[in-house]
């Protein structure tokens, strides 16, 4: 069935709407307790509710708390997609990440997503090789393209400290040719951080390959996974007061949640509001007190690419996972909300 996906995609887009008033959402997977302190976080027979599919590869997903909607990169066809509660999914605006006319292979669009307190959209876009920034108007602007001249190979997720610097991620997945691609200005794949004056620091380059990246609430730490099938770690960086980092340690080794029927690697993650990390990983999404003790599995058996907290509360935690889209009701709370 899955070959049929980019055709259905094409007809929903043209359609500009997959209508969806209905609340009996279709479930898939399960939650696995490790630890009796999950039942503060989650109920362990809480359904894994499928909100909306269809897609090529879903990513970055980010909720936007004025408009009550949930925004979501759908890479491969340059596209950003919104879903509204009783209304379904649409295309929001599209080009994404790639406003080029030649073909840019497999992954041309934005990746992680998310909003600043002003409610901008602020972009990792893998063909443009940037963080961009929209305004409320739709128009766009570049926040960062290079590193002392040098392209970035293309921004994969980004996060935001309350004093408005940026952290992001900068492995080569974007690129068509990813690693071996002749476009790399860049040997080596970057942890950065940009400041609000517009200054970019590079703060590790020893993480082979970065991906999702979070902060934990008080800001002095930051969370980096690891999207390596040899090395699938979290990595957790002490923050220093002038934002940079300090040497890592490592937060956790997913590599015994590896299996030959298990899908998926370290990829984006999210903080609640007590400092408990989210990450998706090996067979679905893993929940950590801030201990890096392991609570409980979200297991969507499928790749799991990332997750957000949203909904009226900011208690929903919103979840892509290849074609899909999911939801599954928390007792915790975002960041912010």
């Amino acid at each position: 069935m899955k070959q049929f996906i980019p055709i259905l995609l094409t007809l929903f887009l043209g359609s500009g709407l997959l209508a969806q008033d209905s609340t009996n959402f279709p479930t898939l997977g399960k939650i696995v307790k490790y630890h009796d302190d999950l039942d503060h976080l989650l109920e362990p027979d809480t359904p894994i509710q499928v909100i909306t599919s269809g897609f090529t590869w879903s990513e970055g997903p980010a909720w936007n708390k004025e408009g009550q909607f949930l925004a979501f990169s759908e890479i491969p066809s340059n596209t950003v997609m919104k879903w509204v509660e009783g209304k379904g999914v649409s295309a929001w605006f599209s080009p994404s990440g790639y406003t080029g006319i030649t073909d840019y292979g497999r992954e041309p669009g934005s990746n992680g997503l998310m909003f600043d307190p002003e409610g901008r959209l602020i972009s990792c876009e893998h063909g443009d090789r940037r963080l961009s920034i929209m305004i409320h108007d739709g128009g766009k602007r570049t926040l960062a393209d290079n590193y002392k001249g040098k392209r970035f190979n293309s921004p994969n997720d980004v996060t935001r400290a309350s004093n408005g610097n940026l952290y992001f991620t900068d492995p080569p997945y974007g690129l068509p040719d990813r690693f071996t691609d002749p476009r790399r200005e860049m040997d080596y794949c970057g942890v950065y951080l940009l400041r609000p004056s517009g200054e970019v620091v590079l703060l590790t380059k020893d993480i082979e390959r970065p991906n999702g990246i979070g902060l934990s609430p008080d800001e002095k730490t930051l969370y980096v996974a690891q999207s390596h099938p040899d090395i699938p770690t979290y990595t957790a960086f002490p923050i220093k007061s002038d934002g940079t980092i300090s040497e890592g340690r490592l937060f956790y080794d997913a590599s015994p949640h590896q299996g030959p029927e298990v899908k998926g690697l370290p990829d984006g993650l999210a903080v609640d509001a007590e400092g408990n990390i989210w990450a998706s990983g090996p067979g679905g999404i893993l929940v950590f007190n801030p201990e890096a003790t392991l609570l409980g599995h979200i297991l969507t058996g499928e790749s799991t690419s990332n997750c957000t907290f949203g909904g009226s509360d900011g208690s929903m935690l919103f979840i892509t996972a290849d074609t899909y889209v999911l939801r599954v009701q928390t007792k915790a709370k975002g960041l912010g909300f």
